[in-house]
């Protein structure tokens, strides 16, 4: 049975539209620059045999363009994503004999020129179900890719 031209140029048009937002998302990567936490920040606690990472890493999409970055965000340091800024609390994964989980506690706010600042989320963001907690925001979306460690030969924090 012969497929109609219509749904063979609508699966070309998906398959070329998926290929074009891979490249950018590989292509692109945000910039982080670390400030110093607001006072009075303490560092969220997680419980359970998780080992504690002082990177995480997080991917934000700008709905606007549809480019989507990767985010490299050291704990208890701000970084800017578009007009968001981000502070990581917490990142922790589990180890490779449990099950696959990173979790993250961030704290998420939009400070616009001469305007009140707006926060957009605080609390966990899960790797493995980003819908549970997700950002709601009109412009941008933010999630949790993974947490890292910089490595111990390297003290300019290469990973």
């Amino acid at each position: 049975m012969r497929q109609p031209a219509i749904t063979r140029w609508l699966a070309g048009l998906a398959l070329g539209a998926a290929l074009a937002l891979s490249a950018a998302a590989q292509a692109q990567t945000a910039t982080s620059t670390p400030a110093n936490p607001p006072d009075g920040a303490g560092e969220a606690t997680g419980a359970g045999p998780t080992a504690e990472r002082p990177l995480a890493i997080l991917r934000g999409l700008d709905k606007i363009t549809a480019r989507i970055s990767t985010i490299e965000a050291p704990i208890d340091s701000e970084v800017r994503f578009g007009t968001l800024h981000m502070l990581v609390r917490h990142c922790e994964k589990r180890p490779p004999e449990e099950p696959p989980e990173t979790t993250a506690f961030l704290e998420i706010w939009e400070q616009l020129p001469d305007e009140p600042r707006v926060v957009w989320f605080s609390g966990w963001m899960f790797a493995s179900s980003p819908a549970v907690s997700a950002l709601e925001h009109p412009v941008y979306d933010v999630w949790v890719i993974d947490c890292k460690t910089a490595s111990p030969e390297s003290p300019s924090g290469n990973r």
